[in-house]
C-alpha cells in the first residue's frame, strides 16, 4: 500500500496592534522565518498588522493562508479582566483613589479590544485556529528555546503583559520545552513602566528611546530612587506617590507632581540636556541595575539553576545584563536577539506548537538570529540616486572592505538575511574603524543624526575578545555591556563609554563568516580585531530591511559607501 502523505503542521506567530509588529512561521516545529514589520514598511515600532512580514513568510515557504493550521497571538484577552477587582480596591487609598475607576475601565476596554483583534485575525485566516497566548509565557519560551539549553532559570521583566510585569520561572527541555512559574509580580509593580515614564519625562519617546536615557546616565551624578522603587523579599514595589498606577487610556500622566518636585520639571525635546537631566537618568539607571540584580539573585535562589535566560523589554538594558554577569550569580546568562515584544511572535508560535502535543521537535530556533528576508543577487537601479556609482567585487570583498575601513571610511554593510531584534549584527550594519580620530563625533553628527553623548558598540572576534573586554562569556547579540581592559582604553578609546563599558558583539566564523573575515582582515592591517558596529539606519528610522532602504540611507546620510551583497556602491 502506498504511504499516505502527511500535511505539515504550520503555525503562524503574530505580534500586532500594540507596538513592534512582527511575524514568525513554524513548519513542523522548525522556525523557517521571522521578521519585524518595520524592516519592510519603514515605519519604526509600527503597531500595524504585519501584512508585509506575513506575505514574505508565506511566499518564502511556498504556502497560502489556507495552509496555516494555527495563528498564535501574543496576548490573552480574558487575563485583563482579572485586574478589575484589584483596580477597584485602589479606591481605598487616597494616593490611588482617582485612578481606580479609570484603571478598571481601561483594562476592561483592552480585554474587549483584544477579543476584536482575535476576530480580525480569524478573518485573515478563516481555516486556522486563532489561539491567544499568555504574554509572559511567549517571552519565556522565546528566550529559553533560543538559548539551546536543556535547563535554565528564566527571568522576564517588561512593562506589561496582560497583568504580569515580572516573572521568574524554571524551564527544562525533555521531549518538549516546559516552563514553570516560580514567582510573579503584577502591575503596578512594573520596572518597564517606570523606565518608560522617566524616559518620557526627560523628553524622549517612551518605547523607543530608553537606550538614549541609558547612554545619558553614565554622565550624571547619582540621586536615589530607593523610595520610589523599593525592593521586597519577593521582588519590588512601585510607590504610587511617584508613579501613579497605569491607566490603559491616554491622558493620564505617568509621573506625579511629587516626582517632579523632587527631581526636575519635564524636559521639552528641544530643550538642551542639562546636568539635572543627567542626574535623573543616572538615578533611574542605577536603580534599574539594582532591581535587576535583586531579581537575578531571586531567580537563582528559587530555581537552583546555574544558567539564566532573560526576556522582556527591560532585557534590552544591556548595562543591567552586564551587571548580572559580573556579579557571578550564574555561570552563564543568555538574552535572545529579540527579547522585546517582537520576539513574542516566535514565543507564541512555540507555545502553540508545544501545547498541540506534536511529536515534531523544535528546530531552527536555538542561537538563530538571521531569520528575515535576503536579497542574494540585487541589481540595484540607481536612477533614483544619480550621485551613486557601483562596481561588483569578487571573492576579495572582505579584504577590500577591511582596507577601506582601515583608511577611515564609514561603510554600510547589507548582506544575507535580516537580523531579528533591535541590534544590527553584521547583516544590516554600519561599520567604522575605532582607531579613526573623531569617528564617534562624525558618526553621531553626520551619519546617524543623533545626540552627541550616544556611544557606539564594538564587534570583536570571539577568539580575541578577552584582550579588550572582561565579560568572560559570548555576547553574540550585542545585548550585554562589558567592562574594558587597559588595552582597550589605550588602543580603542572610541568604543569605551563614559561609564567605562562597551556593549559588545562577539563574532565567530560559524555565526557570521563574512563579518568574521572582515574583522580578521582588519586585524592584519591594524593589529586590532575590533570594529565599530551600529545599525544601518538614521535616527527615527528602522534598520534597513530592503536594498532600497539601504540605498536611501547611503544617499541621505554621511555614509561613504555601501557594500550590498558584493556590490560596492559609493558617492
Amino acid at each position: 500500500m502506498a504511504a499516505v502523505s502527511r500535511k505539515p503542521s504550520v503555525v503562524l506567530g503574530i505580534c500586532s496592534f500594540t507596538h513592534d509588529s512582527a511575524a514568525a512561521l513554524l513548519i513542523d516545529g522548525e522556525l523557517v522565518g521571522f521578521v519585524e514589520e518595520e524592516r519592510l514598511s519603514q515605519h519604526k515600532h509600527t503597531r500595524d498588522y504585519p501584512r508585509q512580514a506575513i506575505a514574505w513568510l508565506m511566499d518564502d515557504a511556498g504556502i497560502t493562508p489556507a495552509d496555516i493550521d494555527a495563528v498564535a497571538y501574543n496576548f490573552q484577552p480574558m487575563r485583563y479582566l482579572a485586574e478589575t477587582p484589584a483596580a477597584l480596591r485602589m479606591a481605598l487609598s487616597g494616593t490611588t483613589r482617582r485612578r481606580a475607576l479609570p484603571r478598571a475601565a481601561g483594562f476592561s476596554k483592552v480585554a474587549v479590544r483584544t477579543r476584536r483583534r482575535l476576530k480580525l485575525l480569524a478573518q485573515h485566516f478563516p481555516d486556522a485556529r486563532v489561539i491567544p497566548v499568555l504574554h509572559h509565557r511567549a517571552h519565556q519560551l522565546a528566550a529559553f528555546t533560543a538559548s539551546g539549553w536543556e535547563e535554565a532559570a528564566v527571568l522576564v521583566v517588561d512593562s506589561l503583559g496582560e497583568r504580569q510585569t515580572t516573572t521568574i520561572a524554571h524551564a527544562h527541555h525533555s521531549t518538549r520545552p516546559r516552563v514553570r512559574i516560580l514567582e510573579e509580580l503584577m502591575d503596578p509593580a512594573s520596572l518597564g513602566y517606570v523606565y518608560g515614564a522617566v524616559t518620557e519625562h526627560l523628553g524622549w519617546h517612551r518605547g523607543d528611546e530608553e537606550g538614549t536615557v541609558m547612554a545619558l546616565a553614565a554622565l550624571g551624578f547619582r540621586h536615589t530612587f530607593s523610595r520610589a522603587v523599593r525592593t521586597t523579599t519577593t521582588g519590588f514595589t512601585v510607590d504610587p506617590a511617584y508613579f501613579p498606577p497605569r491607566v490603559l487610556t491616554s491622558g493620564y500622566p505617568r509621573t506625579s507632581p511629587r516626582f517632579t518636585a523632587e527631581t526636575c520639571p519635564p524636559r521639552h525635546p528641544d530643550e538642551p540636556v542639562q546636568e539635572i537631566h543627567q542626574d535623573l537618568a543616572a538615578a533611574l539607571q542605577e536603580r534599574t541595575e539594582q532591581i535587576m540584580l535583586h531579581l537575578a539573585r531571586r531567580a537563582r535562589a528559587l530555581s537552583g539553576s546555574r544558567r539564566l535566560c532573560v526576556g522582556g523589554g527591560v532585557a534590552t538594558n544591556c548595562v543591567s545584563i552586564g551587571r548580572i554577569i559580573e556579579a557571578g550569580i550564574f555561570d552563564e546568562v543568555f538574552v535572545p536577539p529579540a527579547p522585546g515584544d517582537a520576539g513574542t511572535a516566535i514565543g507564541a508560535a512555540v507555545v502553540v506548537h508545544t501545547d498541540s502535543g506534536s511529536p515534531r521537535p523544535l528546530s531552527g530556533i536555538a542561537r538563530a538570529c538571521y531569520l528575515g528576508p535576503a536579497f542574494p543577487e540585487p541589481v540595484p537601479d540607481l536612477t533614483p540616486w544619480p550621485t551613486l556609482q557601483q562596481k561588483l567585487l569578487g571573492a576579495e570583498a572582505a579584504e577590500f572592505l577591511a582596507d577601506q575601513l582601515a583608511q577611515g571610511m564609514i561603510v554600510g554593510l547589507f548582506q544575507g538575511r535580516v537580523e531579528a531584534g533591535p541590534r544590527a549584527l553584521g547583516n544590516r550594519s554600519i561599520l567604522a574603524s575605532p582607531l579613526e580620530v573623531g569617528v564617534v563625533e562624525r558618526l553621531n553628527a553626520t551619519v546617524k543624526f543623533r545626540e552627541p553623548f550616544r556611544p557606539f558598540a564594538p564587534m570583536v572576534t570571539a577568539a580575541r575578545a578577552g584582550e579588550f573586554f572582561t565579560l568572560g562569556q559570548a555576547a553574540p547579540y550585542m545585548s550585554m555591556a562589558s567592562q574594558v581592559t587597559e588595552a582597550a582604553r589605550e588602543r580603542i578609546p572610541a568604543i569605551v563609554h563614559a561609564n567605562g563599558t562597551a556593549r559588545l558583539q562577539t563574532v565567530t566564523p560559524a555565526q557570521n563568516p563574512f563579518v568574521h573575515a572582515v574583522l580578521e582582515a582588519f586585524a592584519r592591517r591594524t593589529g586590532v580585531p575590533v570594529l565599530i558596529n551600529t545599525s544601518l539606519n538614521v535616527k527615527g528610522k528602522p534598520i534597513c530591511g530592503t536594498p532600497e532602504m539601504a540605498l536611501d540611507c547611503l544617499a541621505n546620510s554621511g555614509l561613504d559607501a555601501l557594500l550590498i551583497e558584493g556590490r560596492w556602491i559609493a558617492k
